[in-house]
C-alpha cells in the first residue's frame, strides 16, 4: 500500500462510530434562506436568541421573531434601497439581536454578506469595504464616526445604525433606559447619513405589506454554487483577503458539524453560550447556523471582556454547549465564580480558532465534568475540517478525525504525501471548500491546487489515525538544523501552575540560526525564569527549551483571543 492509498482509504472512518459518517446526507435545502425559513416555521415561538448583559438584563427573540423580522430587513434592501441580487452588504456589529436579524435578511435578499470586524480601524473598514464593493453597511452606532470618516472613499451608499437598545425587542426596551442613559456617554456623535435598524424593519415591513411582496421570490432560486458570504481572512500573514462560501459550502459544514454531534443534540432543546463574535466563521457557522438549524436557544454575549462578563448567562440560563477558544476557556478556569458553580448541565465544549493546551483541556474537563473536544479549520474551509468525536476514542492534543465527507492528505514541500508519524503540510478536499478568494486570482491558484486547500498548517497522522497540528509553516523555528514548532512549547509552558498563559516565537541568533523566545504571564508572581526553564527541561528536549523568557502582563490577542505572535515578532526585532 503507497502513502496516497493511506489517506484515500481513510482509515479513521472507523472511529465514526454511528453518529457520523452513516448519518451523513446532502443538505435538506437548496440555499441558506430556506433552512432559515425552515427553522422559523418549525420552531415558531421558541426562544431563538437571547442578549445577556454583564449585569443579567437581556432581551430575547423568539424563531417566529427573527423569520418575521429578517424577512422585512430582506424587502428593506431590495424594495426600499433598491439592491439587485448578488449586491454585498456588510454587517459590523457585536454579539446582538440585529445580528441574526440583518444576517438572515440579507440572505433572504438575495445579497452576498460581508462580515465585518467592528473593532477594525478605518483604513481596515475601507480596505474591505472596497475589497468586496460592499453598497451598504449595518453597524453599530459607537463606531459611526469610523465610517463617517471614511465613507466618500468607499462605494458604500447605505448606512444602517443599530444602537444599544436595538439589542433589545421593543416588547422591553423600556427595561434599560438607565443602562441606555449611561452608554450614551461613549457614543460620539455624527452627521453620517443613516436610518436605524428599527427604521429599517418597519419600513421593509410596510414596504411587504403594500408591495405584497413573496420575499422567498428573492431567494428561491438559489443555487448550492452561489455565493453567500464573503469571510475575510484575519490579515495575520498579509493583507485581508474575501474567501468565497457559497450556500452550498455552509449548509454542508452545518451538516457535517450536526453529523459530529448528532447523538448529543436534542432539537429544540439545547441552549448554546456565544461569547465568540459571530462575524468570526467558526462562530457563524457553528453557534449562527449549525445551532439555528436545530432549533437551540443562542445566547449572545456582546463582549466576553472582561471574562465576568459571561458570569449571569452561566448563572440564569440552563447552558448545554459553549464554543471557545483556548484563552477563554483558561480565563474561566481562573474565575472563581465559575470554579465554585460550574456550569450543570453542559453537554460539551468545542475548541478552536487555536490550539488547545492539554493542560487546560484537562483541568476544564476534571472541573465541568463535560468533554472539552478540540476541533480545526480554517476561514477557507468554512470553517471545520476535523473534529474529536465526541464518543470513543479521544485523545488529548488531537483535532481528531475528518469531519464526514472530508478528504485529507499530509504532504511534503513537494506535495508528496508523507507517511504516517512524519509531519507534513495538511491539504484538504471537500464540500466545504471556498471557491478562491475575492478577486485574488493569483492568491487562489496558490492554495486551491488541483482541488486541494494547501492550508500552510503542519500535522502528524498516529497510529491511530487521528491528526494533531504541530504548527503554521511559517511558525516554524530552526534551532540548529532541528525544526521546533511553538505550540509544544507553549503547551509545556502552560502545564506549569504558575503560568496563566504562554506565547513562543524564533528570534535570529548568531550560533544556532534562530533561537526560542517564550513570552509569559503569570498566574502566581513568584515565578521566576530559572523556576520555568528548570520545568521545561523535564518536558522538552534542549534545543526546544527557551533560550530567554520574558514576562509580560498580557499578551497580544485577535477579537477572538488568538495570541498574535506576529506582534511578538515585532518587538523582538
Amino acid at each position: 500500500m503507497n502513502r496516497e492509498e493511506i489517506y484515500d482509504l481513510a482509515p479513521w472512518s472507523k472511529h465514526y462510530g454511528d453518529s457520523a459518517q452513516s448519518k451523513l446526507e446532502p443538505p435538506r435545502d437548496a440555499n441558506l434562506p430556506a433552512m432559515i425559513e425552515a427553522a422559523g416555521k418549525r420552531f415558531g415561538i421558541k426562544s431563538a436568541f437571547t442578549c445577556v448583559m454583564p449585569n443579567g438584563m437581556y432581551g430575547n427573540l423568539s424563531f417566529a421573531d427573527i423569520d418575521r423580522m429578517s424577512d422585512a430587513f430582506a424587502v428593506y434592501l431590495r424594495e426600499v434601497l433598491g439592491l439587485k441580487a448578488g449586491a454585498r452588504v456588510a454587517v459590523q456589529l457585536p454579539n446582538c439581536l440585529s445580528t441574526p436579524i440583518t444576517v438572515f435578511g440579507i440572505l433572504k435578499a438575495g445579497c452576498i454578506l460581508v462580515n465585518t470586524n467592528p473593532l477594525y480601524t478605518e483604513r481596515e473598514m475601507k480596505h474591505q469595504f472596497n475589497d468586496s464593493g460592499a453598497e451598504a453597511v449595518v453597524l453599530i452606532d459607537m463606531f459611526a464616526d469610523k465610517m463617517a470618516a471614511i465613507q466618500r472613499e468607499t462605494g458604500v451608499k447605505h448606512v444602517i445604525l443599530c444602537s444599544v437598545s436595538s439589542f433589545f425587542p421593543p416588547v422591553v426596551r423600556h427595561i434599560i433606559k438607565a443602562i441606555q442613559k449611561y452608554w450614551n456617554k461613549a457614543i460620539p456623535t455624527t452627521s453620517l447619513p443613516h436610518v436605524s435598524i428599527n427604521e429599517a424593519i418597519a419600513k421593509g415591513a410596510q414596504a411587504k405589506s403594500d408591495l405584497r411582496v413573496e420575499v422567498s421570490n428573492y431567494w428561491q432560486k438559489l443555487k448550492h454554487d452561489d455565493l453567500a458570504l464573503l469571510q475575510y481572512t484575519g490579515g495575520t500573514t498579509g493583507v485581508s483577503k474575501g474567501a468565497m462560501l457559497t450556500h452550498g459550502n455552509l449548509l454542508w459544514n452545518v451538516e457535517q458539524i450536526l453529523a459530529l454531534g448528532r447523538a448529543q443534540i436534542t432539537e429544540g432543546e439545547e441552549t448554546v453560550l456565544t461569547a465568540l463574535p459571530v462575524y468570526h466563521i467558526f462562530a457563524f457557522t457553528a453557534n449562527l447556523l449549525s445551532f439555528y438549524r436545530v432549533g437551540a436557544r443562542n445566547l449572545l454575549i456582546p463582549s466576553p471582556r472582561p471574562i465576568q462578563n459571561l458570569q449571569r448567562a452561566f448563572e440564569n440560563y440552563r447552558v448545554t454547549w459553549i464554543s471557545g477558544v483556548n484563552t477563554l476557556y483558561n480565563a474561566l478556569l481562573n474565575e472563581e465564580w465559575f470554579l465554585a458553580f460550574p456550569p450543570k448541565h453542559l453537554k460539551a465544549a468545542i475548541g478552536g480558532g487555536a490550539a488547545m493546551h492539554s493542560a487546560v483541556v484537562k483541568r476544564w474537563e476534571e472541573v465541568t465534568g463535560a468533554p472539552l473536544a478540540e476541533g480545526y479549520g480554517l476561514t477557507e474551509s468554512s470553517p471545520v475540517v476535523c473534529f474529536q468525536p465526541f464518543v470513543g476514542l479521544r485523545k488529548s492534543d488531537s483535532i481528531g478525525i475528518p469531519a464526514p465527507g472530508t478528504a485529507i492528505r499530509l504532504v511534503d514541500d513537494d506535495g508528496k504525501p508523507v507517511a504516517a508519524g512524519e509531519p507534513g503540510e495538511l491539504i484538504v478536499r471537500g464540500p466545504q471548500v471556498m471557491h478562491g478568494y475575492w478577486n485574488q486570482a493569483e492568491d487562489t491558484a496558490k492554495t486551491l491546487r488541483d482541488n486541494w486547500l494547501f492550508t500552510g498548517d503542519v500535522a502528524v497522522m498516529d497510529s491511530d489515525f487521528m491528526f494533531r497540528i504541530v504548527d503554521r509553516k511559517k511558525d516554524l523555528i530552526i534551532v540548529s538544523g532541528f525544526n521546533v514548532y511553538p505550540n509544544e512549547i507553549e503547551d509545556a509552558l502552560s502545564k506549569h501552575d504558575k503560568v496563566l498563559e504562554a506565547a513562543v516565537i524564533g528570534v535570529k541568533d548568531a550560533k544556532t540560526g534562530e533561537a526560542v523566545r517564550a513570552f509569559v504571564v503569570k498566574r502566581d508572581e513568584t515565578l521566576t525564569d530559572a523556576e520555568l526553564l528548570a520545568h521545561c527541561r523535564t518536558l522538552l528536549t534542549g534545543y526546544k527549551i527557551p533560550a530567554k523568557i520574558v514576562f509580560r502582563d498580557e499578551l497580544p490577542k485577535t477579537p477572538i483571543g488568538k495570541i498574535l505572535r506576529k506582534e511578538l515578532r515585532k518587538e523582538a526585532v
